[in-house]
């Protein structure tokens, strides 16, 4: 697509077919990233070993903290790059981009430092058991250690190109990633790897996969970086200042603290499910892959409104900006009720996926609780939409306080509170519970921050 031809997108295409434009890809990317994620769960499954399971499973909060790295050059500096566009500062925007891909590199290779020394310990305070132990160890080395920065920067050079128009492109190099892996996955795992060294083998059908994406997005942002203003040059980074990383990190840290505070809530969670067994634990692992279908759908669709609503905002053009804040919330809201009801009626066939119901009883009895989180926690999905588009919307407008006054409300004001005291007198039950009670009540906090800022930008138009 030419430049001028994005331009026509951002600012005259009919909203609803603008968000499809560049919500679909980024949707159907979020989808395959995610069942390349549960792949691995789900070959590991075929074992019928649950203690493998848990394995992956107490790896998970690991790995999620690889999301926060990439939302703070990605989310951050993306958007910003969308309202430089929408200002016609698009040199500008060039080193805005050199410098998201260089400050996630620093980023992502410190913590992949940290992870290996610190290990064992990490993984014991997650709940890993004797009989966990070595497999959460192994996925967790190849995923984790070793995998780090190529899925930081593919995460991020896929935020930069869906900013600027290229949504497309940054879907073939993630859902390619994703697909190699779902091919590699049982390859490696029932014909190259011995017996009994099946996450480890998964684990590196992974590394193999994100490597794979992280080659492809940056062959293609370097090949695009001629005719947007998107750059990996050093000479631009070198143009970048102070005031560029500021704007960067206004709305980057936040949208970090995001989903750093959610794997905080997911220790919390892995924590306390431990203390009720292995089995419960495992059951939860799967139930925590499976929720994530619907997340990325509404995290597909809000980061595709994003570029939109950043763009129009920059540029002055607020109705078109409301317009597609409004549409994007039906669009999402539709699709979650689907979801929580396609969850409820399929939950005990959707889990068995995971584990195979032939193996001996304890693979019964995960599975029994697995069909019952499942069924409770996907009632969150609709009040987890709610909270994702009102957050993007704020980050998109660059309001960097009220998206960490979000996240912190919900997570730690509300989601985790709810956690505790629900398991106190539920118990996993409980813990199943918090999800839909803690994101209903963070979507009042999320209208109302959204709704004060519009309301405020409406003050200062017509003060003007």
């Amino acid at each position: 697509m030419k430049q001028e031809n994005k331009k026509e997108l951002f600012e005259n295409i009919p909203v609803p077919k603008a968000i499809m434009t560049l919500a679909v890809p980024t949707i159907i990317s979020q989808l395959i990233n995610v069942i390349y994620n549960i792949a691995d769960t789900f070959y590991v499954g075929r074992t019928g070993n649950p203690y493998m399971i848990a394995g992956v499973s107490l790896s998970l909060p690991v790995f999620l903290i690889t999301i926060p790295i990439a939302n703070l050059f990605g989310i951050g500096g993306g958007s910003y790059i969308s309202r430089l566009m929408g200002a016609g500062k698009e040199k500008e925007a060039k080193s805005v981009s050199s410098m998201s891909f260089y400050g996630s590199l620093i980023l992502s290779l410190a913590y992949s430092i940290l992870v290996f020394f610190f290990m064992t310990p990490l993984l014991k305070a997650l709940g890993a058991s004797a009989d966990t132990m070595e497999f959460a160890k192994q996925y967790t080395l190849y995923v984790v250690v070793f995998g780090t920065p190529f899925v930081v920067l593919s995460a991020v050079e896929s935020h930069l190109l869906r900013n600027t128009g290229y949504s497309d492109l940054a879907s073939y190099g993630l859902s390619g990633g994703g697909i190699l892996n779902m091919i590699l996955d049982p390859v490696f795992m029932f014909i190259l790897f011995p017996k009994g060294m099946e996450v480890k083998a998964a684990a590196v059908a992974t590394l193999l996969s994100n490597i794979a994406a992280f080659i492809f997005l940056t062959v293609v942002l370097v090949r695009v970086s001629g005719k947007s203003p998107l750059s990996l040059s050093a000479r631009d980074l070198r143009k970048s200042g102070k005031g560029q990383l500021s704007a960067i990190c206004s709305v980057g840290i936040p949208s970090a603290v995001l989903p750093g505070l959610f794997d905080v809530a997911n220790i919390v969670l892995n924590s306390c499910m431990a203390v009720h067994g292995d089995l419960q634990l495992a059951a939860m692992g799967i139930v925590t892959k499976i929720e994530r279908i619907p997340n990325a759908v509404g995290i597909g669709l809000s980061q595709g409104m994003l570029p939109l609503v950043a763009y129009n905002y920059s540029s002055g053009n607020h109705e078109r900006m409301q317009s597609t804040i409004k549409t994007a919330r039906k669009m999402g809201l539709i699709t979650a009720a689907v979801c929580v009801v396609a969850f409820e009626l399929l939950a005990p066939k959707m889990v068995g996926i995971f584990l195979d119901s032939s193996a001996p009883g304890e693979a019964a009895v995960t599975l029994g609780f697995a069909a019952a989180f499942l069924r409770m926690r996907c009632a969150a999905s609709p009040f987890q939409f709610l909270n994702y588009h009102s957050s993007y919307c704020l980050q998109a407008m660059g309001d960097g306080k009220g998206t960490i006054i979000h996240a912190f409300g919900r997570i730690v004001g509300i989601y985790i509170p709810a956690m505790l005291i629900l398991n106190s007198f539920f118990g996993p039950s409980g813990l199943a519970l918090s999800l839909p009670v803690g994101e209903f009540l963070s979507d009042f906090l999320a209208i109302y921050l959204l709704r004060r800022w519009l309301n405020s930008m409406d003050k200062n138009i017509h003060k003007d």
